[in-house]
């Protein structure tokens, strides 16, 4: 990833922010963004402080005008995006207790709005701005796929979002795909089991840089898929 830029949303914690610290630690420059400036300058001070390269741009997903922003900001970097991580997810309520049938329409709504629109604005914006060879991941996980119950709308969003990701992948010449890094102990989940963020930033790394093409492209790549491949 020497001399690579790249962007990651949702990058002031959990999975974004490992994400963060393993692209910057591969050589890249990474243009963070997140809603808490506060939480996103400490990300940027501790990859900073490691000889890594790292720009903060506070940017609201659901604000198309923000993620415009945030793309020309990091096409300006480097001349081009070579990399984008597609990140930034909510999830209201205790995860694992929001069964649809005790659903507020608000709370469905943001996370359509954030986390399936927030994922299209994250694509579309970095489009006019990606290198020829750029790929774009898309973090979900098998709630999108899968009846677990008491997932409610954020299940929805996710599966969603990963449409989102397929029908890019078919129109676009990039490679544009999902990566589900399996259960991660992170404070969006509720999770005190699971992977630590830090574990899961590898198979991000790989996916954003030696995974093949068709099998990525338009594709979920999960824990499994990763393992198997990186033996």
């Amino acid at each position: 990833m020497d001399g690579d830029t790249a962007v990651v949303t949702g990058a002031s914690r959990g999975i974004g922010k490992a994400v963060a610290h393993a692209f910057a630690e591969a050589g890249a420059h990474v243009v963070i963004c997140a809603r808490s400036t506060d939480e996103l300058e400490t990300v940027a001070a501790e990859i900073d402080a490691s000889g890594g390269e790292a720009t903060t741009v506070r940017a609201d997903v659901r604000d198309e005008f923000d993620v415009e922003r945030l793309m020309e900001m990091a096409a300006e970097i480097g001349g081009a995006i070579d990399h984008v991580v597609a990140n930034a997810a909510v999830y209201h309520g205790k995860a694992g207790s929001t069964p649809l049938s005790e659903e507020s329409y608000s709370a469905f709504d943001d996370h359509m709005r954030t986390n399936a629109r927030g994922a299209f604005a994250t694509i579309r914006e970095a489009i006019p701005h990606l290198a020829p060879e750029a790929r774009i991941l898309v973090a979900s996980g098998s709630v999108a796929r899968e009846p677990y119950p008491g997932y409610g709308s954020y299940a929805v969003s996710k599966a969603a979002a990963e449409a989102v990701a397929r029908g890019f992948g078919a129109d676009t010449e990039q490679v544009i795909g999902v990566v589900d890094p399996g259960q991660v102990a992170t404070e969006l989940s509720g999770q005190q089991q699971g992977h630590a963020p830090e574990d899961v930033a590898a198979q991000f790394l790989w996916a954003a840089t030696e995974a093949p093409a068709e099998m990525l492209d338009g594709e979920v790549v999960d824990r499994k898929k990763w393992r198997k491949e990186t033996r």
